[in-house]
């Protein structure tokens, strides 16, 4: 069964373990007057191969700005390496022969 909160005009919250079929209450269970049910928002976090860690939101800084949250992964960023293009190699190539003349007769 579900826990309920529930909070008063007064300020006094308290929870209440009901049946999904129970009717919400109505009064403050310590001093009587009116009560309302308070809402919180789920958290939802989609696990499996279908969903991505990058698809959620990143944690906040600090209160005084001095921290960023690491990445989620926690590997080590590598300054990639560029390699260098050596030079054509002219002379390894093989030159093209011309085409042999035709010899016979035509048509």
């Amino acid at each position: 069964m579900p826990i309920y909160e529930y909070k008063c005009e007064n300020g006094h919250v308290f929870d209440v373990i009901q049946s999904f079929a129970d009717a919400p209450l109505t009064e403050c269970e310590e001093c009587g007057v009116p009560a309302a049910r308070v809402l919180h928002s789920p958290a939802v976090h989609f696990k499996g191969s279908g969903f991505y860690n990058t698809d959620y939101g990143k944690k906040k800084a600090k209160a005084n700005g001095a921290a960023v949250a690491a990445p989620a992964n926690d590997t080590e960023v590598k300054p990639k390496t560029v390699k260098k293009k050596s030079a054509p190699k002219t002379a390894s190539r093989r030159k093209a022969k011309p085409a042999a003349p035709r010899t016979g007769t035509d048509g």
